[in-house]
């Protein structure tokens, strides 16, 4: 097999593929609500007839095997999550968010870019290795089209090695990459503050105690705490912000007796659960006054009733240029796509926080769409990202292979590797 037959074969689906992923975009599909657009996705991969098994677990994950998985074989997934975020004022968007709008050869709207655009390229990648009458001797496929990303990054990953007991050797992120490859990300966490004051009647507050001045002073101090946080020269620097406000109070015209804060924490190297919260507890102390410092839970039910309670902590993970799965993205990118690829990281957060960060399963990003465009009016992927996707998901499972064997010129693909 050789290298350009890849991308020859992806082409010749570049208009299936821009017609499902516009029928996608046109089924709102926020966290927890992904029912519709998972029965879209299972019609169109059993369409193809690419597919040994189509499955949905009880959380409502939607996954498929390409080959059979079998003793000595890698079993080898690759993700996409098929949830988005709501798309705000629409007033503020070019293109109406759910029609798909195709202009300056871009699909346009809520989900495009993060992430439904890999989906179409996942499912014909697996079709392209059935025209190619790829080996599966060595591995099986493993596609997954997982649910509430957007809410509780990894959770669906969660539920899938510790519930429905599968474990694969490696996992390629398809969440936007803009076709580059990454190879880590900070990781995150979700911390409240709540602080008790004494509500009275709003004419005579001086008979109360405004629990919102207290959290004010907390927030405040949040802000210097950005500035102090550390940084890695790869990942990128910490971060926190204050990112919702709540107090609870018997009227509006009261001192309020209760206030919260919601903190996004980002997590860079040496940064932990336990420090993090450390940093905040700290800096209540310092605002001088008493409040309640805790990790938040997700306890939200999925689209099929399943709660399936999480913590809000994310791990950061990073793997090293030198490990299998980047190395076997690397040489994929090259002999198919026949150039050399920019290596990084996300500033995002993805399902990596599960798969690599809590479990340790190797991860490698790529997939289509820049990041930039993520929760944006500007939501879009570029038509020729699809092809480039579903030509290099074909075929990132050999090269795995064939490195993992050392076979670093390969078995089926004959363009040689460039050093460098």
């Amino acid at each position: 097999m050789t290298a350009p037959a890849y991308p020859q074969a992806a082409k010749k689906y570049e208009k299936k593929m821009v017609r499902f992923l516009r029928e996608m975009v046109a089924i709102p599909s926020e966290s927890a609500e992904e029912g519709e657009v998972i029965g879209r996705i299972r019609r169109e991969m059993e369409s193809t007839g690419a597919f040994d098994r189509i499955w949905t677990d009880k959380l409502g994950n939607l996954l498929g095997h390409v080959g059979k998985p079998g003793k000595g074989k890698k079993l080898i997934a690759i993700d996409a999550h098929v949830d988005t975020v709501g798309v705000g004022a629409r007033s503020e968007w070019k293109h109406d968010p759910y029609k798909g709008k195709i202009a300056d050869g871009k699909v346009w709207g809520r989900g495009a870019g993060d992430q439904e655009g890999a989906i179409p390229a996942m499912v014909y990648g697996a079709r392209i290795m059935r025209d190619l009458k790829l080996d599966l001797s060595e591995y099986s496929l493993l596609m997954s089209f997982t649910v509430m990303e957007e809410d509780c990054d990894g959770l669906c990953w969660q539920y899938i090695i510790n519930e429905d007991k599968i474990r694969p050797d490696v996992v390629v992120v398809t969440d936007s990459t803009n076709c580059q490859i990454l190879r880590g990300q900070r990781g995150r966490m979700e911390i409240g503050v709540t602080c008790l004051g004494k509500s009275c009647h709003g004419s005579m507050p001086h008979k109360g105690d405004n629990a919102i001045y207290k959290v004010a002073k907390i927030a405040c101090e949040i802000e210097k705490l950005n500035e102090r946080l550390r940084s890695d020269p790869f990942l990128g620097k910490a971060t926190i912000t204050v990112s919702y406000v709540d107090c609870k109070t018997p009227s509006l015209c009261a001192v309020p007796g209760q206030a919260y804060l919601h903190l996004d924490r980002r997590l860079t190297t040496g940064d932990t659960k336990q420090s993090a919260v450390a940093e905040v507890k700290k800096v209540v102390r310092r605002a001088g006054v008493k409040a309640k410092v805790e990790v938040q839970r997700y306890a939200r039910p999925s689209y099929t009733g399943l709660v399936y309670e999480t913590e809000k902590y994310y791990p950061t993970w990073c793997a090293d240029e030198e490990d299998l799965q980047v190395q076997a993205a690397i040489k994929a990118h090259r002999d198919i796509l026949g150039k050399a690829p920019t290596v990084h990281r996300w500033t995002f957060s993805t399902n990596g926080v599960s798969i690599a960060g809590m479990f340790g399963i190797p991860c490698v990003g790529f997939g289509p769409a820049p990041e930039n465009v993520a929760h944006t009016v500007n939501d879009s992927v570029p038509i020729e990202h699809l092809v480039k996707c579903a030509a290099f998901y074909s075929g990132y499972g050999q090269a795995y292979c064939d490195l993992a064997q050392g076979r670093p010129n390969g078995t089926s693909m004959t363009v040689k590797r460039k050093k460098g």
